[in-house]
């Protein structure tokens, strides 16, 4: 009887060891931080540079914070010149955007894979010089003048538009995005309005139109 007890006892002991250690097993695996980030970079636009005036070198690190939703850090460079209607200038300098997306479809094996839609703010600070900017003179004779370098700051707003893909059954991504962009502020150097604002793009107006086609890594 006695050692009966004693069985019992030890036995009941190593149970409740056992019971504690699986539940903080458990425990342990349901706090168990699993990355579920993606890193890509531009091949595409970086590509191209190599062959244009247009140095263009952009990255992304995106996140899902919950269900569908996804975070987005997107930065680059841009060197870039623009001759047109009698305006000679370039720009370069780096830029930053923020923001996120939402998954409107994806692939019920791989919750990465699908279509998206998102919206970003974003800004440059960088350096512009005016080799000739046009000027009317007298008689409606025209000329140019010039403008030494100087530093100036855009913000603009952007849309984002695209689809991810798994690449060969691996952790590499093929991510390609449209980005329309509608331009917030600028500074301006003798009120002319930017002619080139790197990450933003070439053009004499608010509204402009970005392209990506990223190479990305899951981790």
């Amino acid at each position: 009887m006695k050692k009966r007890l004693i069985y019992t006892f030890f036995f009941s002991i190593i149970s409740l060891l056992s019971f504690a250690q699986e539940k903080k097993a458990e425990k342990k695996e349901k706090w168990k931080y699993e990355p579920n980030f993606m890193v890509g970079f531009d091949v595409l636009n970086t590509g191209v540079s190599f062959f244009s005036d247009r140095q263009l070198f952009q990255g992304f690190i995106s996140s899902k914070v919950k269900d569908n939703m996804h975070a987005v850090i997107e930065a680059g460079f841009e060197s870039n010149v623009y001759q047109k209607n009698s305006y000679d200038a370039k720009a370069n300098g780096p830029f930053l955007k923020l923001g996120g997306f939402y998954m409107l479809a994806k692939d019920p094996e791989n919750e990465f894979n699908g279509f998206y839609a998102g919206a970003k703010v974003a800004g440059s600070f960088y350096k512009q010089e005016y080799m000739a900017v046009p000027v009317r003179g007298y008689g409606g004779s025209s000329s140019s003048i010039a403008f030494p370098s100087s530093s100036q700051s855009t913000f603009w707003l952007e849309g984002t538009l695209g689809g991810r893909v798994e690449l060969f059954d691996s952790n590499f991504f093929i991510d390609v995005n449209l980005q329309p962009r509608y331009l917030v502020y600028t500074s301006k150097q003798d009120d002319i309005q930017p002619m080139i604002v790197p990450g933003f793009g070439r053009s004499s107006s608010k509204f402009n139109m970005g392209f990506a086609w990223n190479l990305a890594y899951k981790f």
